[in-house]
């Protein structure tokens, strides 16, 4: 069979070296090809070292026994454990110091971020002074100052500071009352967060198809009956629960839950510097909202509060939330500086372990697996809700 000549013609042109396609696809092959190859020289190169140097790979190491103490864990932990368990300490570690981070650096921030937009000008001019220092200070050095400020400026635990009953500080942290005898916490704390999450989602989901807000006191009656079933629970499930007061026995305080000087110093650290960064992204969401919103909503007779709260924000999340993604996994990020300050974080657990077992790559191998298990969730989670708050086109 025989085709014309003009079909020939045009059918060996899509297949040319002339067509832009063509070219790109055989560009995109060639690049595939010659990373393929680089990672397979340099694993290879990286098997053949170690086995000249008689040293072992792979991730049996964990199995064995630490040996090495940790000066804080949210779970039980002796030095007998395994590395995995260590490690797994390191993770938790981590991830507690970046929740609590990521919330008090987007409340602290939002605030400074209306600060700055403040008619009054002196409120506006300490919020402005604020996030310029803060921003141009390294996040390092502030948790430098911060660790020493509360190591060698704060008195010991028999001169502490009380500022309020029951809560001390002092060179050894910050003290304050705790509740103990709850068995199962971890679990009723989870099960809140879903049920929390399920009420948002429920709340969002109704308002993007009925376009009007659920009604509130629905969302808080259900918010009240998990609580008062979760409270009752805990009592029946722990019949030995009982709030501890910290005293001054001896040299230290016994009971109570203490917050370390690494923790508090990291979490200072974190929590000021991200704030500044979170004022800006506040700052511009709100100021991406036109005039007219703050103008239609006083003509309806709104106080400037009401419009912020219920006009200009619900639009400015559009523009906020994107951006504040980037500034809560900077955060998770930059905990890893807590090996400068001796917080036991993946990082610092890491390095005793490699240290000991000589398994460098496996090690940072675990720290770059742990940042981006969390980092890929926190994007999940933010961009799920930035679909949510979306405009729907109808």
């Amino acid at each position: 069979m025989t085709f014309p000549a003009n079909r020939r013609s045009s059918h060996f042109a899509r297949w040319s070296w002339r067509n832009a396609r063509v070219r790109a696809w055989i560009y995109q092959l060639a690049m595939l090809l010659g990373i393929g190859l680089l990672v397979y020289w340099l694993v290879d190169n990286t098997l053949v070292n170690l086995a000249a140097r008689n040293i072992s790979t792979g991730f049996g190491f964990l199995e064995r026994e630490a040996g090495f103490a940790i000066s804080e864990s949210p779970v039980a932990y002796r030095p007998a454990d395994s590395y995995a368990r260590a490690l797994w300490v390191g993770i938790l570690n981590t991830l507690k110091v970046a929740a609590l981070g990521v919330i008090l650096a987007t409340l602290l921030g939002s605030l400074i971020g209306i600060a700055r937009l403040s008619g009054n000008r002196l409120l506006a001019a300490v919020a402005t002074a604020y996030i310029e220092v803060m921003r141009n200070i390294p996040l390092l050095l502030q948790l430098f100052f911060w660790y020493a400020l509360i190591t060698q400026s704060l008195p010991s635990p028999r001169l502490a500071l009380e500022p309020v009953s029951g809560v001390f500080l002092s060179n050894r942290g910050l003290t304050v009352p705790w509740l103990l005898g709850v068995n199962g916490s971890v679990f009723w704390l989870a099960l809140f967060v879903v049920v929390l999450y399920l009420i948002v989602a429920a709340r969002l989901g109704r308002k993007a198809k009925t376009g009007r807000h659920p009604g509130k006191a629905l969302t808080l009656i259900g918010m009240v009956f998990f609580l008062a079933v979760a409270f009752a629970a805990t009592i029946a499930f722990s019949p030995g629960l009982h709030v501890s007061v910290p005293e001054l026995k001896g040299f230290n305080f016994a009971g109570g839950a203490t917050l370390s000087p690494e923790f508090t110093a990291l979490l200072l650290g974190l929590v000021l510097y991200t704030a500044a960064f979170v004022a800006e992204v506040v700052r511009s969401g709100i100021q991406s909202v036109g005039a007219g919103q703050w103008q239609a909503g006083r003509a309806l007779g709104l106080q400037d509060s009401q419009v912020l709260r219920r006009i200009i924000i619900p639009q400015a999340l559009r523009v906020i939330v994107p951006p504040m993604t980037s500034q809560y996994l900077n955060l998770t990020k930059n905990s890893s500086l807590a090996v400068a300050i001796g917080y036991p974080d993946i990082v610092s657990i890491a390095n005793t372990t490699l240290n000991q077992t000589g398994q460098a790559i496996e090690g940072v191998l675990i720290i770059m697996a742990a940042y981006l298990t969390v980092s890929l969730s926190i994007s999940a989670v933010m961009n799920l809700y930035n679909r949510r708050i979306a405009l729907k086109e109808r």
